[in-house]
């Protein structure tokens, strides 16, 4: 099998949303898609590896936000098959509550930034539960309920690599900087623990996460995420702790997050919060906080 980083180049920056294509005995699959408004660099980048859309007969989603699975309608309409976790299966069906939610956090941004998302039609959509073993185009894909960073999130495991979507958080090209995604409403502390637990015993050769391209050394790169995991989320708390309103949380954990990126160039800084901005982060482990306190 061969797998190929395809750059959907999203808002124009380079390296900061992926889709991977992989060539399978019986065709083209795609790990990701993507949103709508990347319909064209994707349509772009699988012609320069000689696949059209009509040869694209699989689309395996990591989970149902935007930046991975906003166009999986378009391509499904083309005759793909729409492989997702059972509990965001919905949604790609009628996606309306899913738009509406993120309409209320991008309001005039949202056709910019996402493009069109048609619905998904309930025939084209293949829900997969946690360790089901499916045959796709010639290859063993493993499905592993990963949640941590939504609930509703997949790891899909092919012989000793994992396509992890947000679940190994974000790492750009280059950089040796783990950033954590952390958006309401379903971020979960203890179950990205497990999920991470699960995914450090698999004795995986490599991860490709969605933000961005493959990462050989996935021995050090989860316990990495792990700290970070616990950095932010308790650097949150102790904020909260001490009275500060939503502004000043992202203020200061702007702040904390671009400090442990002193050696991250100003522009690659930016595709870091292109692809994970800080103040959804700040919103979902409030969110969290909040939930576990009962407040």
């Amino acid at each position: 099998m061969q797998i190929h980083t395809l750059d959907l180049d999203f808002q124009g920056t380079p390296q900061a949303v992926a889709a991977y294509l992989l060539d399978a005995p019986g065709g083209p699959i795609l790990v990701e898609c993507g949103p709508g408004s990347t319909v064209g660099a994707l349509t772009a980048a699988l012609a320069d590896h000689g696949c059209a859309p009509r040869d694209v007969r699989h689309v395996l989603v990591t989970h149902i936000h935007l930046d991975h699975a906003g166009a999986a309608g378009w391509w499904a309409a083309r005759g793909a098959q729409i492989y997702v976790h059972p509990a965001g299966a919905p949604h790609l069906a009628d996606p309306s509550r899913l738009l509406a939610s993120a309409a209320r956090i991008y309001g005039d941004a949202m056709d910019r930034l996402w493009g069109d998302m048609l619905p998904v039609p309930p025939d084209r959509l293949v829900p997969l539960a946690d360790g089901a073993v499916i045959d796709v185009a010639g290859l063993e894909v493993a499905a592993i309920d990963a949640p941590g960073h939504a609930g509703h999130h997949l790891v899909y495991r092919i012989g000793d690599v994992a396509f992890t979507g947000d679940a190994a958080g974000v790492r750009l090209p280059g950089q040796s900087l783990i950033a954590l995604p952390a958006p309401p409403p379903e971020f979960d502390r203890e179950a990205w623990d497990r999920t991470l637990d699960r995914l450090s015993g698999l004795d995986l050769a490599t991860l490709y996460p969605t933000h961005f391209g493959p990462c050989g050394e996935p021995a050090a790169h989860l316990p990495a995420l792990r700290e970070v995991l616990h950095a932010a989320t308790d650097f949150i708390r102790a904020g909260m702790a001490a009275g500060l309103d939503r502004d000043a949380l992202v203020r200061d954990y702007a702040a904390w997050s671009r400090g442990r990126a002193r050696d991250v160039p100003d522009d690659v800084w930016a595709a870091y919060e292109l692809a994970n901005p800080l103040f959804m982060s700040v919103d979902g482990i409030v969110r969290y906080w909040r939930k576990r306190m009962g407040v």
